[in-house]
């Protein structure tokens, strides 16, 4: 379910490079409010695309990912891993954490959590919607024990 409705003012510069609002209204909303993504890193800032309608999956390779997204009462993800390094901001609501192994960390309104290329998912055990803002950086495959670990996002 898409988050609720997230303003979105986009920065550029016009052509003597002073800056200037390029944009300022809605963010794109589909299965999560996408509100900015990059193609590459370090980020073309100059880049013409809108990047809140550029074509991604979970993560992009070499590239950058902002979403917002809003999960149910009841609602847990896959289990998942990207190649990135996630940085997770609870704005609203309650979330559980799991991993892999087994261990299951309660996040609360305010909580962060950075996701280092975990196999993870989220779990809404409340009885209100959760409310996450997501940033994903693109990383370096990890790499235990000779064995790269692939995503499977």
């Amino acid at each position: 379910m898409p988050a609720s409705e997230v303003r979105r003012v986009v920065t550029g510069h016009d052509a003597q490079g002073r800056s200037i609002i390029q944009s300022d209204g809605p963010a794109p909303q589909d299965r999560f409010t996408q509100v900015w993504t990059t193609a590459e890193s370090p980020a073309n800032n100059l880049d013409p695309e809108d990047g809140g309608t550029r074509p991604v999956a979970l993560s992009i390779n070499n590239g950058s990912v902002f979403r917002i997204g809003v999960l149910d009462p009841g609602v847990t993800s896959r289990m998942h891993r990207t190649r990135s390094i996630d940085y997770g901001i609870l704005l609203e609501g309650e979330l559980d954490m799991e991993l892999d192994g087994g261990e299951v960390v309660h996040l609360k309104p305010g909580d962060v959590v950075v996701q280092r290329g975990t196999m993870h998912a989220w779990a809404n055990n409340s009885d209100r919607p959760a409310k996450m803002a997501w940033i994903l950086i693109a990383a370096a495959p990890v790499v235990v024990d000779g064995k790269t670990l692939e995503p499977n996002a």
